[in-house]
């Protein structure tokens, strides 16, 4: 299914720790034995040999305590290797390490060919399956659109309509591939231009995450995008026309804590 009108403006993988070096203290041992069979009784040797090797000689022949001590690159290069599996899946997993998106699609009825483009945030909770993000013709939403990984999340905003905002939120389920709707003429946003063998298009999919009880309208979000705002940088404030923009981790965040706190005060006030 469609979702946006077309815009014709574009707008250290850490190093495997080393073995440490194990240290050999036989050549300091097998010097001591060589003084002990000189002396003449054998308890004065073995008296002598124990003490100091207690207090001096067993340090560096106990070299197990550097065993130990190699024992510790182990468990860090565990600990490294661990460590990979989570930047691998820092898209996924992570929050604090996923990419962010804000992604328009109109709630309202509008003809395009014939055909009805509206798609709202209710049509996609309604969905059983993963839905397809079509008919983007913008070459920088289209970027944006290829960048996305799975796991990744994104505001769904409702546009061109009487209260345009945010309404809530998705989840990709499953990365860019060619959008075929540009190849069919009977499609909304049919692209006579694109070659089916070099596809110029991409969707995504997506799946519903939540519906905000109240809605962050386009107004209050360029209040809060006014220089100085929490929103001064966000790529929607500033290209304003973009169907699919970045947002980072901290306007992620700014947002959702400001839908909850608009959820209660609404809550509060009924």
């Amino acid at each position: 299914m469609p979702k946006r009108k077309a815009h014709v403006e574009d707008g250290g993988e850490a190093e495997p720790l080393r073995r440490s070096t194990r240290q050999k203290s036989s050549a300091v041992v097998k010097q001591e034995p060589k003084p002990a069979p000189v002396e003449p009784t054998k308890k004065t040797p073995k008296k002598t040999s124990k003490k100091p090797d207690t207090i001096i000689h067993k340090p560096n022949k106990a070299a197990k305590p550097t065993k130990v001590t190699g024992s510790k690159p182990k468990q860090q290069k565990e600990g490294t290797n661990a460590a990979k599996p989570t930047a691998a899946a820092t898209s996924a997993d992570d929050g604090e390490e996923k990419n962010y998106w804000l992604m328009k699609a109109e709630p309202e009825t509008r003809l395009e060919k014939g055909i009805d483009v509206r798609f709202s945030i209710d049509d996609l909770a309604a969905k059983t399956e993963p839905e397809p993000w079509d008919g983007i013709r913008n070459y920088v939403a289209r970027n944006n659109l290829r960048a996305m990984k799975k796991g990744d999340l994104a505001f769904f905003y409702h546009s061109n309509c009487k209260e345009p905002g945010i309404v809530g939120t998705m989840e990709i389920v499953r990365e860019h591939s060619p959008d075929l709707t540009a190849h069919d003429p009977k499609a909304p946003y049919h692209d006579p231009k694109s070659n089916p063998d070099d596809p110029k298009w991409s969707v995504v999919h997506v799946k519903f995450r939540s519906k905000f009880p109240v809605q962050v309208g386009l107004q209050e979000l360029k209040a809060l995008g006014a220089p100085g705002g929490p929103l001064e940088n966000m790529q929607m404030i500033k290209q304003s026309r973009l169907s699919v923009s970045k947002v980072s981790a901290k306007e992620w965040k700014f947002l959702n804590e400001l839908a909850g706190e608009k959820a209660r005060k609404a809550e509060e006030g009924s």
